[in-house]
């Protein structure tokens, strides 16, 4: 027993012996991809929105299957969005999206998820906030190069949602 509490004890120093002198650490100014944060250093990007008004813009393709579709136009007089004030409907629910030139809302939208409810082309009230999932298209330069490529199950995945129709795959 004496014999394994001094090999304890050795390797013990041997262990704290070696983390003294391996003094390898890096600076708070060279953590995080922003650089410097300290001493007042912290300034906000010189992000370009689009300026192009709606219908007249360019849009992207999803980042993935379902993810909220960017906004591909300036939110110039449309924000902030309230219960009350929502621009954003004027041109994007189903009855009026075509005449608009506008991308519908998606029946997942009008749709009580929880209640499994068809709302009958009425926006759910969880929803009403548009900016919580979508935002703005910007021409930034990206910190890191990102490798992700996404696979899309239908032709369409990339413009349009099918979420109602895959909600409860793999559910039993």
């Amino acid at each position: 027993m004496k014999f394994k509490f001094i090999a304890f004890g050795a390797l013990l120093a041997l262990i704290l012996s070696a983390c003294a002198v391996s003094n390898k650490s890096i600076s708070d100014t060279d953590m995080g991809f922003r650089g410097d944060l300290t001493n007042d250093n912290i300034a906000a990007r010189d992000i370009n929105y689009s300026a192009e008004p709606a219908g007249m813009s360019k849009k992207f393709d999803r980042s993935f299957e379902n993810a909220p579709p960017f906004i591909p136009h300036d939110l110039e007089g449309l924000v902030p969005i309230t219960k009350d004030m929502n621009m954003c409907v004027t041109c994007h629910m189903p009855e009026f999206a075509a005449d608009s030139g506008a991308t519908p809302i998606p029946a997942s939208h009008l749709y009580d998820l929880r209640n499994k409810t068809d709302l009958k082309g009425i926006l759910h009230d969880e929803r009403f906030n548009c900016t919580t999932c979508h935002v703005s298209q910007a021409d930034v330069k990206v910190p890191i190069k990102n490798n992700f490529t996404p696979e899309f199950r239908d032709a369409n995945g990339s413009a349009k949602s099918n979420l109602l129709d895959i909600l409860n795959e793999g559910v039993r």
